[in-house]
């Protein structure tokens, strides 16, 4: 039936006629030259592939977030001016040469670095996704927004270029008794985070690249700590200095933000790992489907714990579940892609996702996710989320539990 429903789609000798008569016209017109772009844009034609912000969400643009249209893009790496940006004091405008690296504290050696200090470290490069911790949170208390963009969009995924961590601290040498970092940045809000020394000479990264180039302003240029699989809030941008002790700080931002609050009032600290979790960003509010036939669901899967091992897509709301097809590469701590190819009879349809990790942790249901985290915090949402398709081909967000 799916072959058949392709054939469907071939074109007839008339109609590779007919297009070919429009040729001579597209060759008639002399476009842009080599130099009209000296940084390369994309077509006028994608103009909507921005990302966006909620204004109602907070007092200022400096203090908010822009989410990642991750309906419009394929694959799993994110370019670069779509990656979803979170300030509290908007963007500083640093030198590269300018800047400096403070390590001080439990050290047997306080230094200052450069950038060109850096560099002289064994460079690397991975793949890794960063996620806000309030990526979903948006949906806790029902949806409120319909579109990926907004349920999901403070997500992105790049390849990240920098020098381990690990390495620079043992380069400092660490004093008896180290066990704790306090990463701060040269934004306007001071802004810092507690992180623990174990996690910190894992996988971090001091990265001064993504994609390939520098990292964007926004992205904390010229130099960001990486903390893969935790949420976003730790990878401090423009890292200025780092503090080793024996307790964390509990800065603002690690009580009376980014914790976990409990019914019982009281909190879960230092919940750093994003869970493992999943959307289907095709069909989805901003990618109805056009007709019945050949179709194919396609979305992102990650976890913060490793590789995704499974997805299953449901069309009943949870009711059965079928398995998608991953496509490579499966990377760990990295956005995955999966597929599954359907015939559509133009019914109406709940589709949902639910990712397993290499762990073998599974993507919970709303009423999982309430049962063990209560209905008040706003962080950590990774619950299953569900399309309705209806018969126009038109999907709205709906919530099941």
């Amino acid at each position: 039936m799916q072959a058949a429903a392709l054939g469907a789609l071939g074109a007839t000798d008339a109609g590779l006629a007919r297009a070919a008569s429009f040729l001579p016209a597209a060759r008639s017109a002399l476009g842009a030259g080599v130099d009209a772009h000296p940084y390369g844009m994309p077509s006028a034609h994608e103009k909507r592939v921005v990302r966006r912000y909620l204004p109602w969400m907070n007092a200022t643009t400096e203090s908010s977030v822009s989410f990642t249209p991750l309906a419009a893009l394929e694959g799993i790496i994110t370019p670069n001016g779509l990656h979803f940006a979170r300030h509290h004091a908007g963007a500083p405008d640093i030198a590269p040469c300018a800047h400096r690296l403070l390590i001080h504290g439990l050290v047997r050696r306080e230094l200052v670095f450069t950038l060109e200090d850096l560099r002289r470290f064994p460079i690397v490069s991975r793949f890794h996704f960063l996620e806000c911790a309030g990526n979903g949170a948006l949906q806790w208390r029902g949806p409120q927004s319909n579109a990926v963009q907004f349920t999901h969009g403070m997500i992105s995924c790049c390849q990240w270029t920098g020098v381990r961590l690990g390495d620079v601290l043992r380069h400092c040498g660490l004093k008896d008794g180290a066990q704790w970092l306090l990463c701060e940045s040269a934004d306007g809000a001071g802004y810092a985070r507690s992180l623990p020394l174990a996690r910190a000479m894992d996988d971090c990264l001091l990265a001064f690249a993504q994609n390939g180039e520098a990292l964007r302003p926004e992205q904390g240029y010229p130099l960001r700590l990486l903390v893969p699989g935790c949420e976003g809030a730790a990878s401090i941008k423009w890292l200025a200095r780092i503090e080793v002790g024996d307790a964390p700080w509990m800065t603002r931002e690690e009580t009376a933000r980014y914790s976990d609050l409990l019914p019982s009032g009281k909190a879960r600290l230092f919940t750093l790992e994003q869970q493992v979790n999943s959307v289907i960003t095709h069909p989805s509010p901003e990618n109805p489907l056009r007709g019945k036939g050949a179709q194919q669901i396609s979305g992102l899967a990650w976890s913060g714990r490793g590789r995704i091992r499974a997805v299953d897509v449901s069309f009943d709301g949870g009711v059965s579940w079928r398995e998608a097809a991953l496509e490579e590469p499966v990377l760990p701590k990295c956005l995955t892609r999966f597929r599954l190819p359907f015939d559509w009879d133009g019914k109406e349809m709940l589709i949902q996702s639910r990712a397993m990790d290499e762990t073998g942790e599974v993507q919970p249901t709303y009423a999982q996710n309430i049962a063990t985290k209560g209905e008040t915090g706003i962080y950590h949402n990774n619950s299953i989320t569900t399309w309705q398709v209806a018969r126009s081909g038109e999907a709205t967000h709906v919530r099941l539990d």
